[in-house]
């Protein structure tokens, strides 16, 4: 009775037994001097790397396990063996805290007039408007259904990487200038699982806290990245990740979902169109081991000051069968702000999902949203953006816009930007297209000598550019470089570009 899990392949994540675990969870992983230079050559294939100029600190988990030899920590960067050994209480509160309202005492306290406040996440725009207990009805058609997760993630997780910007770093110091916080998990074929029965698959549940203290500025680069080793088996990633944004602070913030290789190319052609004696791709996207994957991540993000601004950039590109993100935010305090740029890419027989839910509290914040998702071959993709302003949030600007595009007759696409306008004196606007890839534009392109695929490579490559440029320079590289993610989303693009004429004739574009 869930919407939020709709368009999900829920009964294929259900039926995947994922019930083993990475082996040595919850301790270090101790390398050998080869053994770090041969991580340290795959993950900088896989754009997991930088080195120890180019980076303010980095905290490597291989398998939800810490590599101490890989990483370059801090007094604030730093990883946290074990939740239960917490001595400071506003971090163990900040870990305890579930999504969806199931915490239910706000992160910060919200200004509701001259000396109230407003304490209680059931309670808000209370008592005609307020969503009340998160277990009812009402309350669950608007969650993202993650709580769960998050609650399993709490319970399972070895390890936490720790992010800590002390107060007033780096605030005199141009956004331009920052060098980045490198965030990487990276997950072996086997999961660092070993002896399991056939078709058994294993699950690993990061964790990560990102605190951005008053007058802070940070840039915050988290990637998800692949490493060749292992025979593959079903792999579970339920990730999640909590950032609380302070007074004043600048938080600058890319979530990088590259697992689960690459999917194959061309699978909405079908079986009578293929020569004889091939065989078709559809068939051998059926037969990918990461088609049984399943990568969850569950973002919830708290502005817990005034003037606290965050930016996100969410780029999903991986190739597991199921993926889904969802972000939670919360503007508590006045003159917060967020903006929140995101890319998914589907192919193949993937099933990807996209939640947001961004809530105005306090008076006179401010947010905006763009949402771009490709689907091709025979993959199914759905967003959902929510943005809920309460009665106390008067004064509020937020704008939501979804732009997708399917490249072939055979994918499909869920788009559902919502607003829930509780406060009267507010600017709201949201919308949603969905399209294929422009034939005037294609004209264009190929009258001036360029070949259908070529073509089509490159409108692609525009319409996912206004996303993959929003990303740090140090991990974004250059369209004509060898590495950094640019070069991995041309790879990726380059591999979805449909072949021949659509069967579906006519101008089906949203401008």
């Amino acid at each position: 009775n869930a919407e939020t899990w709709r368009h999900f392949d829920v009964p294929g994540m259900v039926n995947q037994d994922y019930s083993a675990s990475t082996e040595g969870v919850g301790t270090d992983m101790e390398l050998s001097d080869d053994e770090v230079a041969s991580y340290k050559e795959k993950l900088a294939a896989k754009g997991g790397w930088l080195e120890d100029d180019a980076v303010t600190a980095r905290l490597v988990y291989i398998n939800g396990r810490f590599c101490p030899k890989l990483s370059l920590t801090t007094d604030s960067v730093y990883n946290m063996a074990s939740a239960e050994s917490v001595d400071d209480d506003e971090v163990k509160g900040y870990l305890e805290r579930l999504t969806d309202g199931f915490t239910d005492k706000l992160a910060a306290d919200v200004p509701s007039g001259p000396k109230q406040f407003l304490t209680s996440f059931a309670e808000l725009s209370a008592p005609d408007h307020c969503v009340g207990d998160p277990t009812s009805q009402f309350a669950i058609n608007s969650q993202q259904g993650t709580a769960c997760f998050a609650a399993l993630n709490t319970i399972k997780t070895g390890a936490v990487a720790v992010i800590r910007n002390p107060e007033g770093t780096d605030k005199d110091t141009e956004k331009k200038n920052l060098k980045p916080v490198l965030l990487v998990n990276a997950i072996s074929k086997d999961i660092g699982a070993s002896g399991l029965d056939t078709d058994q698959g294993a699950a690993c549940h990061p964790r990560t806290l990102v605190i951005a203290e008053k007058e802070s500025s940070m840039s915050l680069v988290q990637t998800c990245v692949d490493i060749d080793e292992g025979e593959e088996v079903p792999t579970l990633y339920n990730g999640y990740t909590q950032v609380f944004v302070k007074e004043g602070a600048n938080l600058t913030h890319a979530y990088l979902e590259e697992t689960g290789g690459m999917v194959t190319g061309n699978t909405e052609i079908s079986d009578m169109d293929m020569p004889e004696g091939t065989t078709p791709p559809r068939e051998i996207e059926a037969q990918r081991p990461a088609l049984k994957d399943t990568h969850l991540e569950t973002m919830d993000v708290l502005l817990v000051g005034d003037d606290a601004n965050y930016e996100s950039t969410i780029m999903s590109i991986g190739g597991s069968g199921r993926v889904r993100v969802g972000l939670s935010m919360q503007l508590l305090r006045p003159g917060s702000n967020a903006v929140v740029k995101g890319f998914s890419l589907s192919g193949g027989a993937q099933r990807t999902d996209v939640k947001t839910n961004i809530h105005h509290v306090a008076q006179a914040t401010t947010s905006e949203q763009l949402q771009k998702n490709m689907i091709g071959g025979r993959a199914t993709g759905a967003f959902r953006g929510r943005i809920r302003v309460e009665q106390s949030a008067q004064q509020t600007a937020s704008d939501q816009l979804s732009r997708t595009i399917l490249l072939s007759d055979r994918s499909r696409a869920w788009s559902a930007p919502t607003l829930e306008i509780v406060a009267d004196d507010v600017q709201c606007a949201h919308g949603a297209t969905v399209s294929d890839l422009s034939e005037e534009e294609l004209f264009y392109l190929r009258s001036r000598g360029l070949d259908q695929s070529t073509a089509r490579n490159m409108l692609m490559y525009a319409f996912a550019g206004d996303i993959s440029v929003c990303i740090d320079p140090s991990m974004r590289g250059e369209v004509d470089s060898k590495s950094g993610v640019i070069h991995r989303v041309i790879q990726r693009l380059e591999n979805m570009v449909p072949r021949g004429d659509r069967k579906v004739k006519g101008e089906f574009q949203s401008s």
